[in-house]
């Protein structure tokens, strides 16, 4: 290109020259004291390059002069007057084109996909001047904890799924025998952090009904054919990974199907776009801990499978709480690399049956989930024999002493483990 100089004059001792050579433009600013002052109203105030070259960044509008070239000049204590601007009335499609900007741009930002609309995380473990006690555990909680969800999260227990991840955080755990001799947990919160929770595997029958005296939100990956039809007959609230993956990730550090986690805050926000947003339920009656001087049961046993599956709970009176033992080796929370050790053991005497087979050819597991059985209550270093009762799907277990009075359980974590007769069930 032939070099060339082009000039707009607006005063007559004021002018820009634009010098094109080699297809770039370079600008070239020219300044003389003007003769007389301007009074420049302040929106007619003028502004430097580098705040010309900031308004609008994401424009496709050409701009006037090169955004590139004004940013490199360096011009201190005086002004450029590009009042010409007006004289073409440019500002006019320059309006237009912020004013569609800032309209696609708040257009997207109030746009967003169920899984963005996020309920406020809420630090469970931070100090408040007002707590309340949790309706799940008792314990002394954020008070806005309570509006929250419950949580229901089926976790697998086959050697190969070991350690899980969140097991530690829930408020209840539920222990029984999904098919074959191999134990599975569901493991329920009322929370909405980023707790990693895993694997998650497939429903059963007894597992939905304990969940729904809870009115929580039942997790899982599938399920038993019997499982899958209860869910839609009873009106569960379902949250199947089948259905709504995005809530849910394949971790690569274990093989297919023991590879799906979620956590908390994806669950709650899955949750929220069902419309799940609270609970209603009866809440167990709670006391403060009154560990025995003399513990009458620090060694609890339960018989389920075989010695892979059957767990053992030690009582550690410096806690007061018991530590969870399976295979022979303490059994831990990958998520904090700390011994499960909850407050209240249960065992739960279910009749149970064999069921049909499964795509494996191992056999499911019936409860007789529905009705009430002995129960034993290991707290405090000690244990009551007791009674379990629950009348319907909807109603919530209830746990009271031979003559029919309410037992409290100490605040926090409670697990609960079903075992088939009162035979499978022993403490020293």
């Amino acid at each position: 290109m032939d070099d060339q100089f082009k000039t707009r004059k607006h005063k007559p001792n004021h002018e820009i020259k634009v010098k094109e050579v080699e297809d770039e433009e370079k600008i070239e600013v020219k300044h003389e004291e003007p003769e007389e002052e301007f009074n420049l109203d302040k929106e007619d105030e003028f502004k430097t390059p580098d705040a010309i070259s900031s308004i609008d960044t994401h424009s496709s509008a050409e701009p006037l002069l090169d955004r590139k070239e004004l940013t490199k000049m360096r011009i201190k204590n005086k002004r450029i007057d590009l009042s010409f601007i007006k004289e073409k009335k440019v500002y006019i499609p320059l309006i237009i084109v912020l004013v569609l900007i800032a309209g696609i741009g708040t257009y997207f930002g109030l746009k967003s996909s169920p899984k963005n609309k996020t309920i406020t995380e809420i630090n469970t473990h931070a100090v408040v001047k007002t707590t309340a006690a949790s309706k799940l555990t008792g314990l002394q909680v954020n008070p806005l904890v309570n509006k929250l969800p419950i949580t229901a999260v089926m976790i697998e227990n086959s050697i190969a799924a070991r350690p899980q991840s969140g097991l530690s955080s829930a408020g209840v755990v539920f222990e029984a025998v999904a098919e074959g001799g191999v134990t599975r947990f569901m493991a329920l919160f009322q929370n909405n952090d980023s707790t990693s929770l895993g694997p998650i595997r497939s429903a059963r029958p007894y597992y939905i009904s304990w969940a729904m005296g809870f009115d929580a939100s039942y997790v899982h990956v599938g399920g038993s054919p019997d499982a899958l039809s209860d869910l839609n007959s009873w009106g569960t609230k379902n949250l199947d990974q089948f259905y709504n993956g995005d809530y849910f990730q394949r971790v690569n550090f274990r093989d297919a199907p023991h590879n799906v986690y979620s956590t908390l805050k994806d669950l709650t926000n899955l949750e929220q776009s069902k419309g799940y947003t609270s609970s209603t339920f009866t809440s167990w009656t709670r006391k403060a801990d009154a560990p025995n001087v003399k513990p009458t049961a620090t060694k609890i046993s339960f018989s389920l499978s075989g010695p892979d599956y059957d767990p053992v709970f030690t009582y550690d009176s410096k806690s007061n709480s018991y530590l969870r033992e399976e295979s022979g080796v303490a059994m831990t929370d990958s998520n904090t690399n700390t011994q499960l050790s909850p407050k209240v053991v249960i065992g739960i005497v279910v009749p149970a049956s064999q069921g049909e087979l499964d795509a494996s050819g191992a056999y499911y597991t019936d409860y007789q989930y529905i009705g009430s059985g002995n129960a034993y209550i290991y707290q405090d270093g000690t244990v009551t024999k007791g009674t379990w009762t629950k009348s319907s799907n909807s109603d919530q277990i209830k746990f009271t002493t031979l003559s029919g009075q309410v037992i409290s359980l100490n605040a926090g974590q409670t697990w609960i483990t079903a075992v088939k007769d009162d035979s499978s069930v022993s403490s020293s």
